[in-house]
């Protein structure tokens, strides 16, 4: 087989073969294919695209090409949910309990983040001694034992995709439908578990700024999942203004902690049980999606929920305490309130500058090598809807320096505001299911 027949070949608009995708991988992943070759496939997918069959081999070669997680030890149907990622999304942190306590096993791999805030992990380590630091033994035990747990990536997990991901990040090729399905459900693949809920983010805050765009995805990935043998659905949500109103590290640990308790904001709870709800019906646990909405709304009543985040903190070294003393997070010097300057309702926020904002008060990372402060973030006093005076505070930056005045800057220019009351801002647009548009 010669790499340049392929480029040709899907240059041409062709179907590539199983064995031709499982060869290029392959060869790509030891180093056999030159960088300038796989850029040119790269952007010979991004114009032809590829098919639903193509697009699924391409997912299981990626897949296969490093570790993968055997859940079949641990009972029942295993399923994980994914995010696009969005700005003040902490629904992981609150679902991966919150599931657990209706009796659907949550083995969960999650990575750092590079961006406006840290990632699941970086999250969930501003809880004292909190560490997903635990080898696959580990892992699997403790999901067997205590229904859940949530570990760091494996480094060999998916390397073809991390190598293409480089290469498209400098070639223009990243926005390709193909290989952003591919990439993201190939890790989903390869870290074992038997059902799939995504939730695929639309609007200024997301990576696919077009609920058409969106939908494709959503489509694209629930399709890869059906392919595969996964039991796979989409929901996809909001994301013209941040989930929930805390932006940070250790407010957004704190916020889902209050979803737990029934005390969160409403976005982020009802985001909850929507996802919450499918991995439960998804794992055979429930009747129906009603039904097993019924069931986690009983557990977070019953105070279910918050004991299985106690039992989660604890049994990964972390100090279940905070779940009850928020003080014992890490806390910023300073609180400082940002004015409106002027008046109105507002009607939509630029949600990746509010994003940028966390970042610039150290909340993420925009280098590998950065260090995050767990303390400092953001909590919005207005959202989409509301009605702001001159003078009304629009957010409070919690931070650990006192000259904040570019940052003031960056979110006042953030929030749009109209003269007429806007309506309600929609959380959840559509769900999609395979063989669905």
């Amino acid at each position: 087989m010669r790499m340049v027949d392929i480029i040709e070949k899907k240059r041409d608009g062709l179907q590539l073969t199983k064995e031709e995708i499982r060869w290029f991988i392959t060869e790509y992943t030891a180093d056999r294919i030159p960088d300038y070759q796989v850029s040119a496939l790269a952007m010979a997918i991004y114009f032809q695209d590829m098919d639903s069959s193509e697009r699924a081999e391409l997912t299981i070669a990626m897949a296969e090409s490093g570790d993968q997680i055997d859940l079949s030890s641990i009972e029942g149907i295993k399923v994980d949910k994914h995010s696009t990622g969005g700005v003040g999304d902490k629904t992981t942190i609150a679902l991966v309990p919150l599931v657990a306590a209706a009796g659907v096993p949550v083995a969960k791999m999650s990575g750092r983040g590079l961006g406006h805030t840290g990632g699941t992990i970086d999250k969930l380590e501003a809880i004292p001694n909190f560490s997903c630091d635990m080898d696959t033994k580990d892992f699997l035990e403790q999901v067997q034992t205590k229904g859940l747990a949530v570990a760091g990536q494996t480094g060999n997990l998916t390397p073809a995709d991390k190598q293409l991901y480089g290469l498209r990040d400098v070639t223009g090729t990243v926005n390709s439908m193909a290989l952003i399905a591919s990439s993201i459900m190939s890790k989903k693949i390869a870290s074992g578990s038997d059902a799939i809920v995504l939730d695929v983010k639309t609007g200024s805050g997301a990576f696919m700024k077009s609920l058409e765009d969106s939908t494709a995805l959503a489509k694209a990935m629930v399709d890869i999942g059906a392919n595969v043998g996964r039991k796979t659905m989409a929901v996809i949500s909001d994301m013209n203004q941040p989930l929930g109103v805390g932006v940070g590290n250790a407010i957004e640990i704190k916020e889902a902690i209050d979803v737990l308790k029934g005390e969160g904001p409403e976005d982020v709870l009802e985001l909850c049980l929507v996802l919450g709800s499918h991995m439960v019906y998804l794992a055979d646990k429930a009747s129906s999606v009603d039904d097993a909405r019924k069931q986690l709304e009983d557990v977070i009543a019953n105070g279910k929920a918050v004991e299985m985040m106690k039992v989660f903190v604890e049994s990964q070294g972390g100090d279940p305490a905070v779940i009850d003393d928020p003080s014992l997070f890490p806390q910023a010097t300073y609180e400082i309130d940002v004015p409106a300057i002027e008046e109105g309702y507002v009607y939509e926020i630029a949600t990746d500058k509010i994003g940028v904002a966390a970042m610039q008060l150290g909340a993420g990372r925009a280098t590998k090598e950065d260090k995050i402060d767990l303390a400092v973030g953001l909590k919005l006093k207005k959202k989409i809807g509301d009605k702001v005076e001159i003078g009304d505070t629009l957010v409070t930056l919690l931070a650990n320096r006192e000259e904040v005045e570019d940052i003031k800057e960056l979110v006042q220019a953030s929030y749009h505001l109209q003269t007429e009351q806007p309506e309600k801002a929609k959380l959840i647009y559509k769900e999609i299911y395979p063989e669905q548009g």
